[in-house]
């Protein structure tokens, strides 16, 4: 059933955005009077599941969930239809508008997607409000690490004052800050301490911890919820006790229990706690893929979160501004990933990766935020000069623009194969990963 909701959440998530997404080129398309020959939800290479041509234009629905097209009179894109290039230009077909009309339909879905990501967060921040984590909260304590952190220079109690000069306010963002920034100041024990990431040190924490080298510094934390059926309940914990240590460590962050269950994987761990004033040690089994059956909430404690509330006007702006960070975020991974000594290439995941990672419980404010992030990232992704690609096209008529020539329709044909081969067996490669990370995490 959990699956049965992640899947749903992917599908309905995916069909908003390429249904939208398309629909700008399609829109711009009829400004221009290009005739629209197909408009299809995911791909129908060999058959579709449904399909209906209404006037000049064939809807339909594909069985392949890879995106979705609009195909253009007169135009070589996904389809790869090459014979009516061989005709000679009609006026309603997208080859003989000039340069700047067919610019213009080129972005059209990316200038939905991002009007689509502002919309969204105006109404999510109407609605709901905005609600994260405050750094300021969260690290009132200090903050704890694990090895990787600590190898790459951090200490447990460190506080991050900023990162590149700014302050975050947003904890999951500061995060991120200081996994994309190259200047990191703490403070530590009293003194400003400065920081400086390697690629090598990006590597092993993209590697064995990602966002959660950093946790909130802790010295006990309450359990509130246990698997009935796991090793921890068995062993006689109990819900309300007091975990303050693990293996002989005191507890620092919750976090600590998965990796030391993950390191200890159908051996024993040994657990530290109080149960009202008596401080016990249990012993409890660890299953073969690593835990013990700790349902824990933290850290999304709702001690540590802030929701601030807008009004409708004053969430235009709001949202306008939160569009513009998530772009700037979505450019920051892109050149990290760009730099092959992070490892962060590897982190890339496909439609199979997110659905993994999408909640089991349906939470339609997280559902429209994911959404709308979902979106500026595929307006990014859409927007880079690759064959195959709507930046690839567009780059292709910039290009006429300035120099006055025009990429022949053999030449386009060949490009755009090539481009889509290069796409498919990318989109191939990351997908066959994300498919064997999720058979090894159930079944090894």
């Amino acid at each position: 059933m959990d699956t049965l909701i992640q899947i749903a959440q992917l599908v309905l998530m995916l069909s908003i955005l390429v249904i939208l997404h398309e629909f700008g080129h399609y829109i711009t398309a009829k400004m221009f009077k290009v005739r629209v020959e197909k408009f299809y939800l995911f791909m129908d290479a060999g058959f579709s599941l449904i399909k209906k041509k209404i006037g000049e234009t064939e809807w339909g629905i594909g069985w392949l969930p890879l995106g979705g097209y609009v195909k253009l009179s007169g135009m070589i894109d996904e389809s790869m239809d090459t014979e009516a290039m061989k005709t000679e230009p009609q006026p309603w077909e997208f080859r003989s508008k000039p340069a700047w009309q067919r610019l213009i339909i080129m972005l059209g879905g990316i200038i939905v997607n991002i009007l689509l990501a502002w919309f969204i967060f105006t109404f999510v921040y109407t609605y709901y409000g905005k609600e994260y984590m405050s750094t300021a909260v969260i690290q009132e304590k200090g903050l704890a690490f694990g090895s990787v952190g600590k190898a790459s220079g951090f200490e447990d109690g460190d506080k991050i004052l900023k990162v590149d000069g700014k302050y975050q306010p947003r904890f999951d963002r500061m995060v991120l800050d200081v996994l994309l920034g190259d200047h990191i100041q703490v403070e530590r024990a009293g003194k400003v301490v400065d920081i400086k990431l390697t690629d090598e040190n990006l590597h092993d924490i993209l590697e064995k911890e990602g966002r959660d080298f950093i946790h909130p510094l802790v010295s006990a934390t309450v359990i509130d919820s246990l698997n009935p059926k796991g090793q921890a309940i068995q062993a006689g914990l109990k819900t309300g006790d007091s975990l303050v240590g693990v293996e002989g460590k005191p507890l620092k962050y919750m976090a600590q229990v998965g990796e030391e269950a993950f390191k200890h994987k159908k051996g024993t761990l040994q657990l530290n706690i109080k149960r009202g004033n008596t401080p016990m040690t249990i012993t409890t089994a660890v299953d073969s893929t690593g835990t013990i059956g700790i349902v824990q909430k933290a850290p999304r404690a709702k001690d540590y979160y802030v929701r601030q509330e807008y009004s409708f006007f004053s969430a235009i702006p709001a949202a306008m501004e939160e569009s513009y960070t998530q772009l700037v975020y979505t450019i920051k991974q892109f050149k990290l990933i760009l730099r092959p000594s992070t490892g962060a290439y590897t982190q890339v995941t496909s439609v199979v990766g997110i659905a993994s990672k999408l909640p089991t419980t349906w939470d339609w404010e997280y559902f429209w935020k994911f959404t709308a992030f979902f979106s500026v990232g595929l307006a990014f992704m859409n927007l880079l000069p690759i064959p195959g690609l709507d930046g690839g096209h567009a780059i292709f008529t910039i290009a006429e623009m300035l120099t006055g020539k025009k990429l022949s329709d053999k030449a386009a044909g060949v490009v755009q194969t090539v481009g889509m081969v290069i796409l498919l067996s990318l989109m191939a490669l990351v997908m066959g990963k994300d498919i064997w990370i999720l058979i090894r995490d159930k079944f090894f």
